[in-house]
């Protein structure tokens, strides 16, 4: 194709104005039409909407109008002219059209046929093509950029925590290990694995969280986050678990607990606000397609104040529910921990608005929670939202150094592997507070995706690594 002409996105040509020469280059979306004339449908990812094609079929050989398939590529050079049909501006007026690369429409796995979710994950190296996905990696891309510029505007450090590691900030065990021995000739002493020989000399694993790497942070420059994949091999197939997620993670020095929740607080919010600014095109397509009630979701959370409500007295109204009538899968008593069923009632049925459960009992939270005065709870936060529950997870960290050292003795963890962490209380100890936003969660929320594998480009579960 000789041309001067520079290629335009389709997301500026929607906005350009008419009677310009231009070049365009993109995947079909559809070919439709009649003898006289061909619309072709052009998408080149940057934007949920195509810009039609329309081509003369008398300047064309026949040959190659045959060979423009669903899903073939294209550069199209032509006339950007006012369009007359409804749904779009403007249109090109073809003039000159290079086939990139074919596609056979007979062996292509996305035809024009609206295909479900749970078929695109069996085609999962090809569904980042469609519309659907498009719409989210475009969404996933915003979310990660307001999350830097979040805390970019607030002095935040973002710290990169490693992947590999010897600790197990969870305390939940299910861990991936990371290893060079030979696993068909794993050296042995007195019966047990000799990681002496491995790589690294000792066991190690991928990483649950970089929390306690985190505060480490925290406790040199004041306030860090970290955004990074995190591994869990925990084997769950349900809609909201990944063997590999995304998690943000930041750790402040000098916060309460209250300082804590309102940055949290802020922080969702700043974020769905982001979406509603910066994302409509693809929160409109997703909302029309998926989730009638997206967009009316995402602005409810933000114009309100979360409801503060303490774990005893959520515990009161899920009691109180029970004996009207409600009916949970799981039982619900103080002490145990609450399900996404508890947490969705108290959030959708019970407050109409998010919810920041406080106080919890001791013995369902991690180690590191700053305990109360009455021995029995524990300083942490979840904040919860409609649909999906649990969407951070944090606390006031323990400050005191006995009180540290005696959980983790209480619990029969292992010190070993954890005096440099107990170090930043022998070594000039501050209050300071921190919090855990699964990514994948939030984007289940800012999307309307029901199944926290569609909102990842290549979903990690059990039995399922593929590319």
């Amino acid at each position: 194709m000789e041309t001067t002409v520079k290629r335009t996105k389709i997301k500026d040509l929607l906005k350009s104005e008419p009677g310009m020469e231009v070049l365009a280059k993109g995947w079909v979306r559809t070919k439709r039409g009649n003898k006289q004339v061909k619309f072709i449908a052009l998408n080149d990812g940057s934007t949920i909407n195509n810009i039609q094609i329309v081509a003369d079929t008398s300047l064309f050989e026949e040959d190659l109008i045959r060979r423009i398939t669903t899903g073939s590529s294209l550069a199209v050079r032509g006339e950007l002219v006012a369009s007359l049909g409804s749904g779009q501006a403007v249109e090109i007026q073809a003039k000159e059209i290079e086939i990139y690369g074919e596609c056979d429409p007979m062996r292509y796995p996305l035809q024009k046929k609206d295909t479900s979710l749970e078929y695109l994950r069996s085609v999962a190296h090809m569904r980042l093509r469609t519309n659907t996905f498009g719409a989210i990696l475009r969404v996933r891309n915003a979310m990660a950029f307001a999350i830097h510029k979040f805390f970019n505007e607030k002095g935040f450090v973002y710290l990169h925590t490693p992947l590999i590691t010897e600790s197990d900030a969870e305390g939940a065990g299910d861990m991936f290990q990371v290893t060079t021995l030979d696993l068909a000739n794993v050296p042995v002493e007195h019966g047990k694995v000799d990681f002496s020989k491995d790589f690294f000399g000792k066991k190690t694993s991928l990483t649950v969280s970089g929390q306690l790497e985190g505060e480490l942070g925290a406790t040199a420059v004041g306030e860090i986050y970290t955004f990074g994949p995190t591994f869990r091999a925990e084997n769950s197939n349900t809609p909201r678990h990944l063997a590999e997620f995304w998690m943000i993670e930041p750790e402040m020095a000098f916060y309460d607990i209250e300082d804590n929740m309102e940055l949290a607080e802020e922080f969702v919010k700043y974020l769905v606000q982001y979406a509603l600014d910066n994302c409509m095109d693809d929160l409109k397509f997703l909302n029309d397609k998926y989730d009638e009630g997206l967009i009316e979701r995402l602005r409810s959370v933000i114009g309100i104040s979360f409801e503060r409500v303490t774990y005893t007295k959520a515990i009161e109204i899920l009691e109180a529910a029970v004996a009207s009538g409600v009916q949970f899968e799981y039982p619900v008593h103080w002490g145990t921990d609450f399900q996404s069923e508890h947490e969705r009632y108290l959030v959708e049925k019970h407050f109409g608005k998010p919810v920041i459960l406080i106080d919890f009992p001791k013995d369902i939270k991690a180690f590191y929670m700053k305990q109360n005065e009455d021995g029995k709870t524990v300083r942490g936060m979840d904040v919860l939202f409609p649909k999906i529950g649990e969407i951070i997870g944090g606390s006031e960290r323990e400050a005191s150094l006995e009180k540290l050292e005696t959980r983790i003795d209480e619990l029969g963890m292992s010190r070993k592997n954890l005096e440099w962490y107990i170090d930043t209380r022998r070594y000039g100890t501050v209050p300071h507070s921190g919090f855990g936003l699964g990514f994948e969660r939030l984007l289940l929320f800012v999307t309307g995706m029901a199944n926290i594998r569609d909102v990842i480009p290549f979903p990690r579960t059990p039995k399922n690594a593929e590319f």
